[in-house]
């Protein structure tokens, strides 16, 4: 008979994820002291010790992080059996859902799952967070796959499975009529902008570009969020950084216009997933359908259909 008790392993992997005794018990709705005295059998049981105590601070040994290794693919694996009885084997029918960051172009949200849009059989939800939200949110199953437009980056890289969809090239992009280079020169000195703010890839680049033509900009506003980059492109007089599928609409129209590409500047989208014994079938069609698509190729887009949902 295996000395493993599953109970006291799964115990351990909840205190191992979240690496604190006390916010663990709540959460599980036990007492600290029977949590710990759970997580000493399994030591005791299989002669190892999984924890260094530092005081109030729990770190994994070298033995307790391989067991959170194991752990990790047993209840990932006990979780998507249950996702797969419950919805009576027959994933084809089951909703797929997709999370997206929060702060990515609406454009090519719509433009991914468009091949969904007119399938009366398949149901999708559509669920927005932050980067640490969408990991969470998958390696917990609550997800079947996330968009987003950062590289997943962390120790724990071989559960996820991720691909790169698009790589899209950075314009600057403002209202018609103004006398500008189609490449960066003086006639964009002085220049107003809008740009993303932070710790962003586009706004790096755009950083390093302005040092290397010693150009001036004055910042008019800074935001995270394509969705307001874009409302801010729109109602003011001042240039953008952004790519061309952010305003797609706005471009069809000729509300707004492209002035020039920012040369080696660029902005991926990804897609990731975690490695899973089963996976929503409708997955690998919509990426493949994707992977035919103009945007997947960096393309420009215009198509003029509906309203921007940026």
């Amino acid at each position: 008979m295996s000395r493993l008790n599953y109970h006291h392993l799964y115990y351990f992997w909840q205190v191992a994820r979240h690496g604190n005794l006390t916010q663990t018990a709540r959460q599980l709705h036990i007492s600290q002291s029977a949590l710990s005295s759970q997580i000493k059998q399994l030591e005791q049981a299989m002669q190892v010790q999984l924890f260094e105590r530092q005081g109030r601070t729990l770190t994994l040994t070298e033995s307790g992080y391989q067991a959170m290794n194991y752990a990790e693919e047993i209840f990932r694996q006990g979780e998507e059996l249950e996702q797969l009885l419950s919805s009576g084997g027959a994933l084809s029918s089951a909703t797929i859902r997709i999370g997206t960051l929060s702060t990515m172009s609406r454009n090519f949200i719509e433009q991914f799952i468009q091949p969904l849009v007119n399938q009366r059989e398949c149901r999708y939800v559509l669920q927005s967070m932050d980067q640490t939200g969408l990991l969470h949110a998958l390696s917990d199953h609550q997800l079947d796959l996330a968009l987003t437009n950062i590289a997943v980056r962390g120790t724990n890289k071989q559960i996820w499975q991720y691909q790169q969809l698009a790589r899209q090239p950075v314009a600057v992009i403002g209202w018609p009529g103004k006398a500008l280079s189609p490449t960066l020169d003086a006639s964009y000195q002085h220049q107003s902008w809008v740009l993303p703010y932070g710790d962003n890839p586009i706004r790096s680049g755009f950083d390093a570009i302005s040092a290397q033509y010693q150009l001036k900009p004055y910042i008019m506003a800074e935001a995270n969020d394509m969705a307001m980059l874009r409302l801010l492109t729109r109602d003011n007089d001042a240039l953008a950084v952004m790519p061309e599928v952010v305003v797609r609409d706005e471009l069809d129209s000729g509300t707004l216009t492209r002035y020039a590409l920012l040369p080696s500047v660029y902005e991926p989208f990804y897609a990731v997933s975690i490695k899973r014994q089963w996976v929503h079938p409708q997955l690998n069609s919509l990426l493949d359908a994707f992977s035919a698509s103009p945007l997947a190729h960096g393309d420009d887009l215009r198509d003029g259909n509906g309203q921007s949902n940026t």
